[in-house]
C-alpha cells in the first residue's frame, strides 16, 4: 500500500488565519493516523502579498500547535526544495512536455487582443472565456513566432467536447461538461507557472497522496484532473472542506478583522483549547465527547465526519472549551500562565499569588479576564452602597451597616500572628451564631467592603486573609462611612 503523504502549503502573507490552521490540522491528522508523512511547503510566488517574517510565523504557529512536519524548508527532505520560489526552473519543462504531447499549446495573443475579446464578451452579456485563437496554429507558425521572440503563454488544451469527472471524498463524483472549461494558462509570459499548474506538478513530484483545501477550489478541480490525466500521473485523494463563517452570511476573514491564531493567543486562550476547537469546525466526532488532545484527535479524526455545510466560528464555545482546559491544568502550570496577568493589576509584594491562583483557576475562562478580576487587591475601587443590597443574602443598607460595625471588634481582636483564613472564619462564624442570622447577612457586607465588587475570586474570609488585617479594617471602615452617608 502506498505511503500516505500530505502537505500544508501556505502563502507567507501575514498571520496564521484560523481557516489555514484548520487545513494544516486536518492535513496533519490524516498523515499521522495513517503513519504517513506531513510535509510543509511554502508557496511564496505571490510577491505582491508577501509579508516579511510571515514564514517564521508559520513555523512558530505549527510548532506551538504540535503540528511538526516531517519534511520542509528548514529541515529538508528527499523531494526539496520546499519553497516554491526555489523550484521555478522546473515548471516550464513540464509545460513544454505537455505541448509535445498535444495536451497544451503556445498562445501568442497580446494584451490588446485579449482586452478586446473581454470587452466583446461584456457587450454581449457573456462570461469571458479565451476563444482558443492560437490553439490551431501550425507548427510552422508557432516556430516562426518563437524564433521571432514573440511573447507567449502556454495554455492547457481542454477537450472541446465530452465531460470530465472529478472525485472528492466529501462531495463524491462531480461531473462537468468540457465546454464549460477554459484553456487555462499554465506558464505566464515571464516564464513563471500559474498557481494551479505549480500545485499539480509539486504535489506529484512530492508524492502527495491526500490534499485538503477549501471548497472554493472545487471549480478548478476538473482542470486538475485533466492535467493529471495528460501527464499520466495518479490523482491524489482530494478533500474539499467548507468555509469557516463568522455568521450565516459572512466568511471568517482576517482582512475584516477576524481573529487569527496569534490574536487568540493574545486574548488569553490556551493553544491546546484552540487546536481542539478548530478540529470541531466542520468535523463531528462519532460520540458525545468533544474534548480531545492532539494524540486523541489523531485516533478519533475521520474525514467522513466532515460536514458539507459551513462551520460557524462560535467564540462562546471556544471560551467554554478553553475554561475546561484551564480547569485541567495543574496548580503549578496554572500559576505559570496566570501570574503575568495577575501582576498586571496586583503590584504589591506582600500578597500570596499562589493563593490567588487557587481561588481563580475554576473561575477563569480566558486569562485576559484575570486583571479585572483581581484589581481590587491593590486598591479598593470606587463603589456605591447599592452593592450591599442583595436579595438572596437578605442584606440591605441598614443591616449591612450593622453587620460591618459588629465585625470591626471581632477582627480587631485577632492577633496579627493569627491572621489567617481559619481564624478569621472561626471568629466570624462565632459572630453569626451569636447574632442568630444567616451567614450571608454578615459575610456579604464584609465581602463588598473588602473588594468593592459583586463578584470576586474567593469570599470575604479569603480576601481578608490575603490583604492583611490593616487593609481589611481600613476597607471595612470605608464601608461603614459609605453606608452612614445619606
Amino acid at each position: 500500500m502506498k505511503k500516505v503523504r500530505t502537505r500544508f502549503a501556505p502563502s507567507p502573507t501575514g498571520y496564521m488565519h484560523i481557516g489555514n490552521l484548520r487545513t494544516a490540522l486536518f492535513t496533519y491528522l490524516i498523515a499521522k493516523q495513517n503513519d504517513g508523512d506531513f510535509i510543509l511547503r511554502i508557496e511564496d510566488t505571490d510577491r505582491e502579498r508577501y509579508v516579511e517574517g510571515a514564514v517564521d510565523v508559520i513555523y512558530k504557529t505549527l510548532k506551538q500547535c504540535g503540528l511538526q512536519w516531517d519534511e520542509g524548508p528548514d529541515i529538508g527532505g528527499p523531494v526539496g526544495p520546499y519553497v516554491q520560489s526555489e523550484r521555478m526552473g522546473m515548471f516550464k519543462k513540464y509545460a513544454v512536455d505537455l505541448v509535445d504531447k498535444g495536451e497544451a499549446y503556445y498562445c501568442f495573443c497580446d494584451k490588446e487582443r485579449l482586452d478586446t475579446l473581454k470587452a466583446q464578451c461584456e457587450a454581449e452579456g457573456r462570461t469571458y472565456s479565451y476563444d482558443r485563437h492560437c490553439r490551431c496554429l501550425s507548427c510552422e507558425e508557432v516556430k516562426a513566432k518563437l524564433d521571432a521572440g514573440t511573447p507567449y503563454v502556454i495554455r492547457q488544451k481542454i477537450p472541446t467536447e465530452g465531460q470530465v469527472t472529478f472525485h472528492d471524498e466529501l462531495y463524491g463524483d462531480i461531473t462537468v461538461d468540457c465546454t464549460e472549461l477554459e484553456d487555462q494558462i499554465l506558464i505566464k509570459t515571464d516564464g513563471m507557472p500559474t498557481y494551479n499548474f505549480a500545485n499539480v506538478v509539486d504535489d506529484h513530484l512530492m508524492g502527495i497522496t491526500h490534499v485538503v483545501r477549501g471548497n472554493e477550489y472545487l471549480a478548478s478541480a476538473p482542470k486538475y484532473n485533466l492535467l493529471y490525466k495528460a501527464f499520466g500521473w495518479e490523482v491524489p485523494t482530494y478533500i474539499h472542506v467548507e468555509h469557516i463563517m463568522k455568521d450565516k452570511q459572512h466568511k471568517l476573514s482576517k482582512r475584516d478583522g477576524d481573529a487569527s491564531f496569534e490574536d487568540l493567543m493574545n486574548k488569553g486562550y490556551l493553544t491546546e483549547a484552540v487546536v481542539n476547537y478548530i478540529a470541531l469546525l466542520g468535523w463531528a466526532p462519532k460520540g458525545e465527547e468533544e474534548i480531545f488532545t492532539l494524540d486523541e484527535l489523531i485516533k478519533e479524526f475521520d474525514i467522513h465526519g466532515l460536514s458539507k455545510s459551513p462551520a460557524i466560528f462560535d467564540p462562546l464555545k471556544l471560551t467554554a472549551i478553553n475554561a475546561k482546559y484551564i480547569k485541567k491544568l495543574t496548580p503549578e502550570k496554572y500559576m505559570e500562565y496566570a501570574t503575568p496577568y495577575i501582576r498586571q493589576s496586583v503590584k504589591r509584594e506582600d500578597i500570596d499569588i499562589s493563593r490567588i491562583c487557587s481561588l481563580l483557576q475554576d473561575r477563569t475562562e480566558v486569562f485576559t479576564d484575570i486583571p479585572e478580576k483581581v484589581d481590587f487587591f491593590d486598591k479598593l475601587p470606587e463603589y456605591g452602597k447599592e452593592l450591599y443590597v442583595h436579595k438572596k443574602m437578605k442584606t440591605n443598607e441598614e443591616n449591612s451597616l450593622e453587620a460591618l460595625e459588629s465585625i470591626v471588634p471581632v477582627l480587631q481582636g485577632i492577633d496579627d500572628k493569627d491572621w489567617n483564613e481559619e481564624t478569621i472564619h472561626d471568629k466570624l462564624f462565632e459572630l453569626i451564631a451569636q447574632k442568630g442570622v444567616k451567614n450571608g447577612v454578615i459575610m456579604w457586607p464584609l465581602r463588598v467592603a473588602v473588594s468593592g465588587k459583586m463578584s470576586t475570586p474567593g469570599g470575604a474570609v479569603e480576601i481578608a486573609a490575603l490583604i492583611g488585617k490593616a487593609d481589611t479594617l481600613e476597607r471595612v471602615a470605608k464601608g461603614i462611612e459609605l453606608l452612614k452617608n445619606n
